[in-house]
């Protein structure tokens, strides 16, 4: 297993952990021009249950890999968290602000994965 899957089986641990839903994998690798390998994607039905997601993403792969994210957006609003992991970028929504952005359909060309709870 290449450090790419170990990192993204991390990040999918994390969210699962604090029960994160409808988790996708964007995976962006054959986009010409695109700015990173994968976009992962779930959301919460809060911005308590958005922030304990984006924590336990940052724990797990800090404790498993000692990595720690390069880039982190939205913290302090919880709205749409996003954190950036060595090419892979983590959207971590409330529900509606993801049907609102509808990232999946902004990336056409990606191949997309559905990830279930059975992953772990």
């Amino acid at each position: 297993m290449g450090n790419n899957d170990l990192l993204l089986n991390n990040i999918v641990e994390g969210i699962l952990e604090k029960k994160g839903q409808e988790i996708v994998d964007l995976d962006l690798t054959d986009v010409q021009n695109a700015f990173c390998d994968h976009f992962i994607i779930c959301h919460a039905d809060s911005n308590t249950q958005v922030s304990a997601i984006a924590d336990s993403v940052e724990k797990k792969v800090k404790e498993e890999l000692n990595q720690t994210a390069g880039h982190r957006e939205g913290l302090k609003n919880a709205m749409w968290i996003l954190l950036e992991f060595n090419g892979i970028i983590v959207h971590v929504f409330q529900k509606e602000f993801r049907d609102f952005y509808r990232l999946e359909e902004l990336w056409g060309d990606a191949r997309i994965l559905k990830i279930e709870e059975s992953f772990i």
